[in-house]
């Protein structure tokens, strides 16, 4: 009796909090099938759908140029955080040297810096490199926080990739990156998706650093979403449509690769 007690407890809390998190996400998207007229003056259940908001904004170059720019961005971050990440994984749990310790700490407080902190020296930089306003230099700053993250995630996987095979693969001749990119590395798999996934998504979302670092060039959706408060009113309509998909990449990432990211977390989270 008891144990089904705390299980309807453990479904009650379990449902509030799903709750508490699906009820805004479905505000969002409801609130983009309204008009504005409606979402100003009807009953939040009120509902006639249209697509007007949705027009509006596919209409909108800027939005649909923001959208391409967040994608590049965020491609070019997870991939080259993942890459460097992945080396830096490896040497890390392979080899030891001298303040191994204390230069992975370094490492990983980096990514506790405030990113208001690093915004005006990477404006200055960039502006002085010529990357102000370029999707490189934006990737570059995301970067910056997704390196150290990546890092701390692939430790435990690549920790717990077994050494017999790295040692065979010595003994028939594999050279050192050999053993990295053709034994670790797809052993590695799940915990690669996982950080990839992460990565892409804290990069897709960000907001201060494009605010900052971005122009009419490489403005990012986030950007010309907040654009949508308006100057004297919120567009509501178009700014929930626009919000929406930004959210559709998020579920078709987080659904497609569900497999992986369960499997990464419970394996990352059991060896780390």
């Amino acid at each position: 009796m008891k144990k089904r007690l705390l299980k309807l407890f453990l479904f009650a809390i379990a449902l509030f909090i799903v709750s508490v998190e699906l009820v805004p996400i479905l505000v969002i998207i409801t609130n983009g099938f309204k008009k504005d007229i409606d979402i100003w003056t009807k009953s939040p259940f009120y509902f006639k759908p249209t697509v007007h908001s949705y027009y509006l904004i596919f209409s909108n170059r800027d939005f649909k140029m923001s959208l391409r720019n967040s994608f590049t961005a965020a491609t070019i971050s997870a991939l080259t955080s993942v890459f460097f990440a992945s080396l830096a994984a490896f040497g890390f749990t392979r080899f030891d040297f001298k303040l191994k310790f204390l230069l992975l700490i370094a490492i990983l407080l980096t990514r506790m810096i405030p990113q208001i902190t690093l915004a005006l020296p990477f404006y200055l930089l960039f502006r002085t490199l010529g990357l102000k306003d370029n999707i490189v230099g934006l990737s570059v700053a995301h970067i910056s926080f997704n390196l150290p993250y990546v890092l701390a995630l692939l430790i435990p996987f690549f920790a717990s990739v077994p050494r017999d095979y790295e040692e065979a693969a010595r003994i028939d001749g594999c050279k050192m990156f050999g053993v990295f990119w053709r034994i670790t590395l797809p052993l590695s798999s799940a915990g690669l998706v996982v950080a990839f996934v992460f990565a892409f998504l804290m990069s897709w979302n960000e907001f201060l650093y494009a605010l900052v670092l971005t122009g009419p060039n490489a403005k990012t959706a986030p950007i010309v979403i907040n654009a949508f408060l308006g100057q004297y009113a919120p567009l509501w309509g178009q700014l929930s449509a626009s919000s929406t998909i930004m959210l559709l990449p998020v579920f078709a990432i987080t659904l497609g690769f569900q497999r992986y990211i369960l499997k990464g977390l419970w394996t990352g989270g059991l060896k780390g």
